[in-house]
């Protein structure tokens, strides 16, 4: 997929992303620490200020009835993203809204990978584009989604 507006091609996985594109790698760490992600094998991989990547290997564990991939696990993916992006800039957001609308079946054994881009962001409320694509460029997924942006920074001292 090419790089949307306002990201560079050059981010790479969590506290790697380089120069102004850095986050905190304890808010990396943070945002990386979702046990649904975890137990469905769902891997955040970069995260910069207004975008984030995941990916996940659709598996056994991933399928419908169909043999494809569950529109509830393409979903999860599109959600870590827009958990990821929506917070990166280390203000807590929470979802309100996502509209999403299943393009393709993911097929056992692909690699999702989805992308979320920062479009639109208040005080107060963000919007982002979130998009899922195979390994071979075959579109799965897009979303639009919403968040609420309360005025609480990210605790990442472990101290809650």
């Amino acid at each position: 997929m090419a790089d949307a507006p306002g990201t560079d091609s050059t981010e790479t996985a969590g506290d790697e992303v380089a120069g102004d594109d850095a986050i905190d790698p304890a808010l990396f760490g943070a945002l990386s620490a979702d046990p649904l992600a975890a137990l469905l094998g769902i891997e955040l991989e970069a995260v910069a200020p207004g975008y984030a990547r995941a990916a996940m290997t659709v598996g056994p564990q991933h399928l419908n009835a169909a043999g494809t991939a569950h529109g509830g696990a393409t979903m999860a993916l599109l959600d870590v993203v827009h958990a990821a992006v929506s917070n990166s800039h280390g203000t807590l957001a929470v979802a309100q809204d996502v509209h999403t609308e299943f393009l393709e079946a993911g097929r056992p054994g692909d690699r999702l990978v989805a992308e979320g881009w920062e479009v639109h962001r208040t005080g107060r409320t963000a919007v982002y584009r979130i998009e899922a694509t195979t390994g071979d460029g075959r579109r799965v997924a897009t979303a639009l989604a919403r968040v609420f942006r309360l005025d609480t920074p990210w605790d990442t001292t472990g101290r809650s």
